[in-house]
C-alpha cells in the first residue's frame, strides 16, 4: 500500500497533492487536478490500479479493466495501467461527447496493453454497455476460454470508491491546519455530480463522522441529480441527454444513486425503485424518504452562459476554474442556510477546457491549441507540459463503433 500511495509523489508538489485554495472568506477549491492528467480519476486511480495491477502479477492472473468514460476516467485509467503486466484495458468513450484535449489524452496513448475505443452515441450508451457487459455470463464465459478476468475501473468498482473517500478528510484537515475552523466544527461540501462516485464519497466520509452539515450537489443543464434531490423524482422518460461545455456531468443514468439509496432505504426498496427506472423510465420516493435523502444532501445547477460568467468573474480576480467548478458557485451562493466554511471540489483543470474559458474571458475561439495560447498570454496561466504535447503526438487509437459492435471490438483486441 505504501508503494501506492507513493503514485501521489508524481502530482504537482508531492508535498501538498491537493491544494487547497481561497477564493472568497469563507470559500475554499480542493484542487483535485494536480495529477498526470490533470483531473480528480487520478486521485483514486493511481494508487487504485497500482494495487489491482500487482494482485494480478502476485496471483499470476490476467485481467481485462474495462472503463467507461465522459472525459477524466478514461485518461486515468490508461495512465495508470499503461505497461502493467497481467492488465489488459478496454476504454469506451462517446465519440463527439469529449473535450478534444480528454479525447487526445486516450487516443494518443500506445501502450500495447491498451485499447481506446470511440462510440456512436453518448456516456451512458457506453456506461450501459459496460455494466452489462459485468453482468453478463456468456462475456465471462469467453474471457474465460482466454484465462482473462474482468473488472472495470470506473465508479461501479467499489475500490474507486474507497480512495475517493480520502481526500474529503483531507480538505477539513486542511481547514483546520490553515486555522480557518476549529477541529469538530461542521463545514459544507460543493460536489459537481454526473456519476456520483464523488459525492458518495462525500457521504460515507459523513457517515464515518467528519463534521459535514450537508453535501451540496451541482450539475449541468443535465440536473436530473436536481429533481431526484429537489423532489424525489428521477425520470429519464421526459429527458433527451445535452451536451454542454461540462461533458463530465453530460449524464443522465447516475451509478451510484444506487448506492446512496440502498444504504438509506435497504436492499429491498432499492430493487424496486431501480427495477421501475430499468422497466418503466422513472422512479419517485416517498415523502419519507425524501426527507431522508435531504438530511445529507441539496442540490442546484447551472447552465452554460452561466457557468462562463462565474469563470470569467474568478478569471478577473486571477483565478481560473474549470466549466464544472464554476457550476459549484451558484450551490455555494443560494444553498448554506448557515454561515459556515465551505470546501468546493474542483475536479478537473481549465486546460481540458480552453475555450469555453476564452469564452468567459471574452474571446470566441474554438481551437484548443489557440485558447490554451490565448489564456496564458492574457491572464499569465500555465499550460503544464503534458498537455502541450498532447498536440503533437501521433493518433493511434481510431477506432469509431456503434454500442452493439463493442463487445466483439474488445475480443479482437484481445
Amino acid at each position: 500500500m505504501e508503494s501506492a500511495l507513493d503514485r501521489y509523489d508524481a502530482f504537482d508538489d508531492p508535498s501538498n497533492p491537493v491544494p487547497l485554495s481561497k477564493i472568497e472568506e469563507d470559500c475554499f477549491v480542493s484542487e483535485l487536478y494536480h495529477g498526470p492528467t490533470r483531473a480528480f480519476k487520478d486521485m483514486a486511480l493511481q494508487p487504485f490500479g497500482y494495487v489491482l495491477s500487482k494482485l494480478a502479477q502476485k496471483r499470476g492472473e490476467h485481467y481485462l479493466i474495462m472503463a467507461a468514460t465522459s472525459g477524466d476516467t478514461g485518461p486515468a485509467t490508461l495512465e495508470t495501467f499503461k505497461n502493467q503486466e497481467g492488465v489488459q484495458v478496454a476504454c469506451l468513450y462517446p465519440d463527439g461527447g469529449t473535450s478534444d484535449v480528454q479525447r487526445l489524452q486516450m487516443v494518443t496513448e500506445d501502450a500495447k496493453n491498451l485499447k481506446v475505443i470511440g462510440v456512436e452515441g453518448n456516456f451512458d450508451d457506453t456506461q450501459n454497455t459496460l455494466k452489462e457487459l459485468l453482468a453478463s455470463e456468456e462475456f465471462k464465459s469467453e474471457l474465460k476460454e482466454k484465462n482473462i478476468k474482468l473488472s472495470a475501473a470506473n465508479s461501479v468498482n467499489f475500490g474507486r470508491i474507497i480512495f475517493q473517500i480520502i481526500y474529503h478528510i483531507h480538505s477539513y484537515l486542511e481547514l483546520v491546519r490553515k486555522d480557518e475552523i476549529k477541529m469538530g466544527e461542521k463545514i459544507y461540501l460543493v460536489v459537481p455530480s454526473g456519476n456520483f462516485g464523488n459525492a458518495l464519497g462525500a457521504y460515507y466520509a459523513k457517515k464515518a463522522g467528519l463534521p459535514i452539515e450537508k453535501i451540496l450537489i451541482s450539475s449541468n443543464i443535465n440536473n436530473i441529480l436536481t429533481d431526484w434531490i429537489n423532489k424525489g423524482e428521477y425520470d429519464l422518460t421526459t429527458r433527451t441527454l445535452i451536451q454542454t461545455e461540462s461533458p463530465a456531468m453530460d449524464i443522465l443514468k447516475s451509478s451510484n444513486v444506487e448506492r446512496i439509496m440502498f444504504d438509506k432505504f435497504g436492499a429491498e426498496r432499492t430493487k424496486e425503485l431501480m427495477d421501475s427506472l430499468a422497466n418503466n423510465g422513472k422512479y419517485t420516493l416517498t415523502k419519507d424518504e425524501l426527507a431522508l435523502l435531504r438530511e445529507d444532501f441539496d442540490a442546484s445547477f447551472s447552465d452554460d452562459t452561466e457557468c462562463e460568467a462565474v469563470v470569467g468573474k474568478y478569471a478577473k480576480n486571477g483565478y481560473i476554474m474549470d466549466p464544472h467548478t464554476a457550476t459549484c458557485m451558484r450551490a455555494y451562493d443560494t444553498l448554506r442556510d448557515k454561515p459556515l466554511k465551505t470546501v468546493v471540489y474542483s475536479t478537473a483543470e481549465w486546460t481540458k477546457f480552453s475555450p469555453a474559458v476564452s469564452r468567459a474571458i471574452g474571446d470566441e475561439v474554438e481551437d484548443d491549441i489557440e485558447a490554451l495560447k490565448l489564456i496564458s498570454a492574457k491572464i499569465n496561466a500555465t499550460v503544464p507540459a503534458m498537455i502541450e504535447k498532447l498536440f503533437i503526438k501521433p493518433i493511434v487509437h481510431t477506432v469509431v463503433v456503434k454500442k452493439d459492435d463493442i463487445k466483439g471490438e474488445m475480443l479482437n483486441f484481445l
